[in-house]
């Protein structure tokens, strides 16, 4: 078990640097890992790994000395195996997941967080089957090896994995289960009802319903909202309702060591929070004043 602390964030993977481009970026922050969409999350376009600098990004790594075990993709929203309703939307939805896990492999990254689906009103138990069935069409025919971890979800709209039950009904129910894992949101966790704060509570109620082998990945967040609003709204380390020292516990949990912790906060009035937020979270002291340093108005 790793006793030093693997943190990063999001980082933007834009032309014309691309991979190396990202790399620098989770550098410029003090991170030692940092998670990337392979492409723009709201769309289905897509650039050849070959053009995006994936080989010399992962020799970049090595030199830099970032361990790419630790490196973190993220699916594009518009994946959605959950949906019924619509035929096309599920099979658009298997067929970009399928691509999706061989570009990952390309950047030479092992895990990709997926949201599970949302049932767009047929119901969980459809939706469900759905996802299922998805993720066994998709993991059956998968030469890459790369992981899917279902994220777990605020309980948004008609979002599917609110509850540790529901994500486990999934891993349930898919052959390949060596493929999947978990990313524990802890804002999404707060929206969906958990008592954030109680982190050994958390934990062992995660490990009883899901097991905490399957755990990959923690996202830090803090909340807008209070417990089990449903809504998924994130805010900057300290400055929502799960607050600075509940978030700490859960970057410096000896049972979350060598998990990699990701930042995916808000930017502030335009610009990245991520160094500021690292440094505080390495310092142990919360900057209380950094709204105000970033000029948000």
């Amino acid at each position: 078990m790793s006793d030093k602390l693997i943190l990063g964030s999001h980082v933007g993977m834009s032309a014309p640097d691309y991979y190396i481009g990202a790399i620098n970026e989770a550098l410029s922050y003090g991170a030692n890992t940092f998670m990337i969409y392979t492409g723009a999350p709201q769309n289905t376009r897509r650039l050849a790994t070959e053009q995006m600098h994936a080989l010399e990004g992962i020799k970049y790594l090595k030199e830099k000395g970032m361990d790419i075990k630790h490196i973190v993709a993220h699916a594009p929203y518009i994946i959605n195996l959950g949906n019924s309703v619509k035929p096309e939307t599920y099979e658009l939805a298997v067929s970009f997941l399928q691509d999706e896990l061989q570009r990952v492999a390309d950047f030479g990254i092992t895990m990709v967080v997926l949201h599970p689906g949302s049932h767009v009103g047929a119901g969980v138990e459809a939706g469900t089957e759905q996802i299922i069935k998805g993720l066994n069409t998709v993991l059956d025919n998968d030469t890459s090896g790369t992981i899917i971890a279902l994220e777990t979800m605020a309980g948004k709209g008609t979002e599917i994995g609110r509850t540790f039950e529901e994500i486990r009904t999934i891993i349930d129910g898919v052959h390949k289960k060596s493929q999947l894992g978990v990313c524990l949101d802890t804002c999404h966790i707060n929206d969906a009802g958990y008592d954030v704060h109680d982190i050994d509570g958390v934990l062992d109620e995660f490990d009883r319903v899901i097991g905490l082998e399957y755990l990959k990945v923690v996202h830090v967040n803090d909340s807008k909202n209070e417990r089990g609003a449903a809504k998924d709204r994130h805010e900057n380390i300290g400055f929502g309702t799960i607050g600075y020292d509940t978030l700490m516990k859960y970057i410096y949990s000896p049972r979350l060591a060598h998990l990699p912790k990701i930042l995916e906060t808000p930017y502030i009035n335009g610009v990245a929070p991520y160094g500021h937020e690292i440094t505080m979270i390495k310092n142990k002291v919360w900057n209380t004043t950094l709204k105000d340093e970033l000029g948000e108005k």
